[in-house]
């Protein structure tokens, strides 16, 4: 009998003479299923049944893909896990004396702010732990991040109307800008940071003060931060107005709007 794609001959000799009525030549003695009781023609087809929903289990485990480890889910298109973030950064690490520090927000605001280190580390505390992604194309994973939520800066500032993005400006000696829309900024995960892993941050990687933002590439987390001016059209950044996409979204691979002129 046929099952599926089994075919199964029952030799004749299991069966003695009463059992059966004639011999079926073109399978050289095997039994046909007319002329089996019921009870054994049930009996094999149950049997068949089994082989063949074996065989469909076996092939479903041999042919599916497998499932991708848990780091490689949270890697973006051509990105490279490493063990801790890279230093990468433009111009010298500027040396800023955290009593002569100051922490500026206007422009587009009904309240403009400007603070001390003391009065920012006494706002609301968060921690957030995020991925890191480098346009170079590396992924720092896991990063635990302790700072102040950008949802909390503007909440004291009070954005008006017209304020649709915000521009990020950094202290050193070269004049480093990144602009984001205003709505993406209100996330939990974006914020300003001043700890890292149970630290505070280095200047190396930003600190005292860096712009942690998710999602993006890393010339959007802006290091050094000083100022962030709300504005009603979109200013590019400094790497932006050098060719690095502005939407900057690792998960589309989109990390060059135009030919580069560095």
């Amino acid at each position: 009998m046929v099952v599926g794609s089994l075919n199964i001959l029952i030799p004749s000799s299991r069966f003695n003479s009463n059992s059966l009525r004639s011999k079926d030549p073109i399978t050289n003695g095997a039994i046909a299923v007319s002329t089996m009781s019921r009870r054994r023609f049930l009996g094999y087809g149950v049997a068949s049944a089994t082989v063949a929903g074996i065989g469909l289990i076996a092939g479903y485990f041999l042919t599916r893909s497998p499932e991708p480890a848990p780091s490689e889910e949270k890697l973006p298109p051509g990105q490279q896990e490493v063990e801790a973030l890279q230093v990468l950064h433009v111009g010298a690490v500027p040396n800023v004396p955290i009593d002569k520090w100051t922490f500026e927000v206007d422009g587009e605001v009904a309240n403009p702010l400007r603070l001390s280190w003391k009065d920012f580390v006494a706002l609301p505390k968060t921690d957030s732990v995020s991925e890191f992604h480098c346009v170079t194309g590396w992924t720092k994973l896991n990063n635990s991040w302790e700072g102040v939520k950008f949802k909390e800066i503007a909440k004291l500032a009070q954005p008006s109307p017209r304020a649709k993005y915000a521009t990020i400006e950094c202290y050193g000696d070269v004049n480093y800008t990144t602009s984001l829309p205003l709505g993406y900024l209100m996330r939990d995960d974006v914020l300003f940071a001043y700890g890292l892993d149970g630290k505070p941050l280095e200047p190396k990687y930003g600190g005292p003060l860096r712009l942690v933002a998710p999602s993006k590439y890393g010339y959007k987390s802006a290091k050094w931060v000083k100022r962030v001016k709300l504005t009603e059209k979109k200013e590019l950044g400094y790497w932006e107005t050098r060719g690095y996409s502005d939407t900057a979204d690792p998960w589309t691979n989109d990390r060059f709007a135009y030919p580069l002129t560095l």
